[in-house]
């Protein structure tokens, strides 16, 4: 039987699926976008009978930071505009890079509530708007591939777990691949949250941050940082008591994180001493193959299936 979880955060709120013809924006909250990679992208939305529209800024590059996808507060206001829009269904991120944290605060999330559930895709920096979703807004948001990366241009499977999350969520209830492994055996019951680590510890002392992992299943990826950086990073989160209480762990891909035999040292040493179930490489994050993973949805993190089970689909 599967123990029932720590007091810890409750289901958010889902937005609905999509139906063919549905009006889509493409947004840029981090960094500049190449521009023939979305337009490849958005080739790939109206494949599936969508109606992708671009906000205005999304081709911008910041003036002096050419890391952004430019000013601030155009990209907080085309994120804005676009979630307030009512014949918008979903909004959808082009890619991460850096930049969400520093508009996430311009936003104005009283209107952002008002203006109800939409579907909201993205993962990498984007994780910094997942939290603000949760914590600000109380909705679920799906932690998938953007539409200007490789991995959405590339993989035929991710194209598909995002198209079918989109249109038929209840086909994609039971996510993971067969490469899963057991990090630490048991089953755990709880409601998804997480994306890309270094993010969720950057979130730590800021004004909304989620005060901990308390009894949630955390999902957690990364790319491109050295395994003592991985170390430091959950060496925070741990001594910070945010991870105190988590109900279990899965653990995505970890890209350009060094020797995996090394990353993997590091997970198991910093993570298996907390004794909850785990899974590794699961199936998300920036690996080939990369399923979009509901965040906000109540689930089961299975090890005998190395699966993560959702109790409902992940949109109404």
């Amino acid at each position: 039987m599967t123990p029932p979880p720590p007091a810890g955060p409750a289901p958010l709120t889902r937005p609905a699926r999509l139906r063919p013809g549905a009006r889509v924006a493409v947004v840029a909250p981090s960094g500049s976008v190449p521009r023939e990679r979305l337009d490849a992208g958005l080739d790939i939305l109206r494949g599936w009978d969508l109606d992708p529209v671009v906000a205005p800024h999304v081709p911008d590059r910041h003036r002096q930071f050419g890391y952004l996808a430019g000013a601030d507060e155009a990209r907080a206001r085309d994120l804005q505009e676009a979630w307030c829009d009512p014949t918008v269904s979903a909004v959808l991120c082009a890619r991460g890079g850096y930049g969400a944290q520093r508009m996430v605060d311009l936003l104005d999330w009283n209107a952002m509530r008002a203006a109800g559930p939409k579907v909201f895709v993205g993962y990498s920096d984007i994780t910094a708007l997942h939290e603000a979703f949760a914590v600000r807004a109380g909705l679920a948001t799906l932690h998938g591939p953007m539409v200007a990366t490789d991995v959405f241009l590339k993989d035929g499977p991710t194209q598909e777990s995002l198209r079918a999350t989109l249109f038929d969520p209840e086909s994609v209830r039971t996510l993971g691949l067969p490469a899963a492994r057991v990090m630490v055996p048991g089953r755990a019951r709880g409601v998804t949250l997480g994306g890309c680590v270094s993010l969720l510890a950057a979130e730590l002392g800021t004004p909304h941050a989620r005060p901990g992992a308390r009894g949630g299943l955390l999902l957690i990826e990364e790319i491109d940082e050295e395994p003592y950086r991985l170390d430091r990073i959950l060496t925070q989160l741990l001594r910070s008591g945010w991870l105190d209480g988590v109900a279990g762990i899965a653990l995505g891909s970890w890209e350009e994180c060094g020797p995996y035999d090394d990353v993997r040292a590091l997970l198991y040493d910093r993570l298996s001493p907390l004794g909850v179930p785990g899974v590794e490489d699961l199936g998300f994050g920036r690996c080939p193959t990369a399923l979009t993973m509901p965040l906000g949805v109540p689930a089961v993190l299975d090890t005998d299936t190395r699966t993560l089970t959702l109790d409902v689909p992940a949109l109404r």
